[in-house]
């Protein structure tokens, strides 16, 4: 059996009061970190810039890797980097129509569950290593759909 994976790329974005940058998608009543799929030819670490500019506004640069996430029974890998704010301004676009800094505890209860393990992972990791973790449960679509029976 040939295995394709899907490969995600997603950014963690702080500002100077460490609150966490997170869009609402306007397909899905849900909130989640910028950031989406490689695209062929495209390296993890371009295709976060790249993702982040166009659902956010931002220029950003990668500061460090911090996790690599796999899906059970899935073929997702995402990958979750750490950025900085270089540049642009908040933009409204055809994937987000609102982007918002939260604290830890202001997160909206419509995040994406998987998203929000790695934003505390971020928060609650303290070394240099980088997390490598199995994520369970149903992807955030999933729960929209389920939601909407």
């Amino acid at each position: 059996m040939e295995n394709k994976f899907t490969i995600g790329a997603f950014a963690i974005i702080l500002d100077n009061q460490k609150r966490i940058l997170l869009c609402h998608r306007r397909d899905h009543d849900f909130w989640n970190l910028p950031g989406g799929r490689v695209e062929y030819n495209e390296a993890p670490w371009e295709a976060v810039v790249r993702e982040v500019k166009e659902e956010t506004g931002f220029d950003v640069k990668v500061t460090r890797l911090l996790g690599v996430y796999s899906k059970r029974n899935e073929t997702d890998i995402v990958f979750s980097f750490a950025c900085e704010v270089m540049g642009g301004v908040i933009t409204i676009n055809d994937e987000a129509d609102e982007i918002t800094y939260f604290s830890l505890d202001e997160i909206p209860k419509n995040t994406s569950p998987k998203q929000v393990e790695r934003i505390k992972d971020f928060f609650n990791y303290q070394g240099e290593e980088i997390i490598m973790k199995i994520q369970q449960g149903p992807s955030s679509i999933d729960l929209f759909k389920q939601e909407k029976l």
